[in-house]
C-alpha cells in the first residue's frame, strides 16, 4: 500500500472524532488538526477556554490563509507517514486544507462522517466539552459553512459513512468495512 492519509470530514456532531479516536484506540496513528490551537494557546499563556481558541484561530487564518491548518501540520503528517504507511487526520474543515494535502499526497481519502441535523443537534447539546445548545446548532452549521469553507471536501468524500445510531459498536463496524474495502488491515 502507498503511503495513505485518510481524513474524516461532516458537520459538527456527526461523529468525525469519535470514528477518529476508535482508530487511535486501534493502534493508528493520527494527527489532530485541533492541536495546533491548543498549542498556540498555551504558547500565547493563555488557558484553554473557547474564546481564546477562536482568537487563535482567526489570526492563525488570517495569517496563512484558510489551509493554515494542514500547512501547520504537515511536518507531523509527514513524520508520521515515515513510520507507517497509513494514518488518520482529524479536524479537516476547508477547501483549501483539503486541496493543500490533496497537492502533496496523492493517496489522500476523505470519508464524510454523515448524521441527519436532528441527531447530530442532540449530540452536541449534551457534550461534556463545549456544548452546544440545540436553539443555535443550525447557526452553528452556517457559520462553518460559510466561514470554513466547509462545503467541498463533504461533497468531494470519496466515501460516506451513516451515523445516526446512538450504539457507537454500530459506528466501529462500519469504520472497519471501510478499511477492508481499502486494503487496511483491521
Amino acid at each position: 500500500m502507498n503511503k495513505t492519509i485518510l481524513a474524516f470530514v461532516g458537520m459538527p456532531g456527526a461523529g468525525k472524532s469519535e470514528a477518529t479516536a476508535y482508530l487511535e484506540q486501534k493502534g493508528f496513528p493520527f494527527v489532530r488538526f485541533g492541536d495546533v490551537t491548543d498549542t498556540g494557546v498555551k504558547e500565547m499563556g493563555l488557558p484553554l477556554t473557547t474564546d481564546n481558541e477562536r482568537v487563535f484561530r482567526e489570526k492563525l487564518r488570517e495569517e496563512l490563509g484558510m489551509g493554515a491548518y494542514a500547512i501547520k501540520s504537515k511536518s507531523k503528517i509527514d513524520a508520521a507517514l515515515e513510520k507507517q504507511d497509513f494514518i488518520v487526520i482529524d479536524g479537516l474543515y476547508s477547501w483549501e486544507e483539503y486541496t493543500y494535502l490533496k497537492k502533496l499526497y496523492p493517496q489522500f481519502i476523505l470519508v464524510h462522517v454523515f448524521a441527519e441535523p436532528k441527531k447530530r443537534y442532540e449530540r452536541l447539546s449534551k457534550r461534556l466539552i463545549r456544548p452546544v445548545p440545540l436553539d443555535k446548532s443550525f447557526e452553528r452549521d452556517v457559520t462553518e459553512l460559510e466561514n470554513l469553507n466547509k462545503g467541498g471536501p463533504i461533497a468531494l468524500s470519496d466515501y460516506m459513512i451513516e451515523n445516526d445510531s446512538d450504539d457507537m459498536k454500530q459506528l466501529y463496524k462500519k469504520v472497519d468495512d471501510l478499511l477492508k474495502r481499502l486494503g487496511v488491515s483491521v
